[in-house]
């Protein structure tokens, strides 16, 4: 009995302290739009998308997002959204804080009705940017 419990004891203790390794995804963007505030507040229309081959990391290990764009951007994850699905997306969302210190709010969308098209989602109080994601095989 004294044998069984040390055994008990090794296996708590073996899982215990495995080391716990986020995953890293890689997001490769093929276009860009945005869309800011006029000067009554409203919100204008988004723009037309334009090219923007760049690479989008998340970094669950490090809690962040690495936006590698002419001017790195760089988003800590403050916290984690719950998913939402309904019946045309899935979103994922994560309040984060970006490398001047503003809040935003990430979204990473799969459209389902469009062949499970991603969009990247950046959104400011002011400003919204949406990145179309390639899909990756």
């Amino acid at each position: 009995m004294k044998s069984l419990r040390y055994l008990f004891l090794f296996v708590v203790l073996c899982f215990g302290f495995q080391k716990s390794t986020a995953q890293v995804y890689r997001f490769k963007t093929s276009t860009l739009s945005v869309m800011d505030k006029n000067d009554k507040g409203a919100w204008n229309k988004w723009s037309d998308f334009k090219k923007a081959e760049i690479i989008i990391t998340l970094d669950g290990k490090k809690d962040r997002f690495i936006v590698n764009s002419r001017d790195l951007q760089l988003y800590t994850i403050d916290s984690y959204m719950e998913k939402v699905s309904t019946e045309n997306d899935d979103t994922i969302g994560f309040n984060c804080t970006d490398n001047d210190g503003a809040k935003c709010v990430i979204l990473i969308v799969t459209r389902k009705k469009e062949d499970n098209r991603m969009q990247f989602y950046i959104n400011y109080t002011d400003l919204k940017m949406v990145y179309n994601i390639d899909k990756t095989k």
